[in-house]
């Protein structure tokens, strides 16, 4: 049973969501304490304990001593089952790092999936579902699978009950994926959605972008709906290039200003242009376990976050694979798989 100090590195929930994953892939049990020890809430909390449950769902795993708050748990994998199933937070959680749990040992299963879940879907500090849909599994299913997404209601905090499903269509092996080059851009938008909000909030938003970004009014998108339990606002700008898009995200919060959502996001996608690099902060930590489980795969980004380097010791732990991260430039890295 490998054992795995939860407050290595960048010492967050991405530990236990790869360790979940990859050990129903390699059949390796794990145990990991100091749970997320250096967290204003230390231990699990409700998503990372429905992470848990959801891979012991889908893996017929035995996971103990697992509860809101416990801090140390061990998980030993069964058979993976492919099926139909549904995932509850019961809090606004983020949906989408359940998913991260998940998707990868139902992508090699030996039949489809299908998976409701419910909970949040757009939070601060986690990715959202649009970057999910338009950055990341266009880059998934070109390494074999066919992953879809589909988005029913939104889900802001503090309620949550947001619903969107996933269809797994799997893959007996994952190719390599190579993303050195970015190509030309071929558009640039920026999408303010207002739910259960007034609409001046997205426009606000949207003249930021205008303002810093250049961006002309056939660039702009103002969305309102009312398919929520609660009010919630998103601000994106989409970077679509020849070999992919980026997905830069804003989430509003109680007490900040429209225009200081709206500027962070602007400042990182203007970042992530300026670099010249294909792969972006958040999307460099997403690919390393597809291309660890590919065998190879390599990838030019950003400087790597600390949850980006702390993923990559998490992955070695568990697959026999060597990610060498090299400094290009200043700000562009190659991060390189081999298996």
């Amino acid at each position: 049973m490998l054992s795995i100090d939860g407050s290595y590195g960048e010492g967050g929930g991405q530990i236990i969501r790869t360790s979940l994953a990859l050990s129903l892939i390699t059949g390796r049990p794990f145990r990991v304490y100091n749970v997320r020890a250096r967290r204003d809430k230390p231990g699990l909390q409700r998503q990372h304990l429905t992470a848990v449950t959801a891979a012991a769902a889908i893996g017929t795993a035995k996971a103990d001593g697992a509860h809101v708050g416990s801090t140390a748990f061990s998980f030993e994998p069964g058979a993976i089952q492919p099926g139909e199933y549904k995932f509850t937070i019961g809090t606004a959680g983020s949906t989408m790092l359940v998913l991260q749990a998940v998707l990868p040992p139902l992508m090699l299963a030996d039949a489809p999936s299908l998976l409701l879940f419910e909970g949040g879907t757009h939070n601060v500090k986690a990715p959202p579902f649009e970057f999910i849909r338009k950055s990341f599994l266009p880059l998934v299913n070109r390494t074999g699978p066919t992953v879809t997404v589909e988005l029913q209601r939104y889900g802001f905090y503090p309620p949550g009950g947001g619903r969107f499903n996933v269809y797994v269509e799997p893959a007996q092996q994952l190719r390599r994926l190579d993303l050195v080059e970015r190509g030309a851009v071929l558009s640039q938008r920026a999408r303010a959605l207002c739910v259960n909000l007034p609409a001046h909030v997205g426009e606000r938003e949207l003249a930021v972008a205008s303002e810093q970004l250049g961006f002309m009014p056939d660039q702009l998108d103002l969305e309102l709906s009312d398919n929520a339990l609660s009010a919630g606002n998103v601000f994106t700008i989409d970077v679509e290039s020849e070999n992919l898009t980026e997905v830069f995200t804003g989430v509003g919060e109680r007490g900040v200003r429209a225009e200081q959502i709206a500027a962070r996001v602007v400042k990182e996608a203007q970042a992530y242009l300026d670099s010249g690099a294909p792969v972006g902060e958040h999307l460099a930590d997403q690919l390393l376990i597809p291309l660890a489980l590919a065998g190879g795969g390599s990838f030019t980004t950003v400087t790597p976050t600390p949850h980006t380097t702390t993923n990559i010791e998490v992955v070695k732990k568990f697959l026999p694979v060597e990610i060498k991260t090299t400094q290009l430039t200043e700000d562009v890295w190659k991060v390189e798989v081999c298996g």
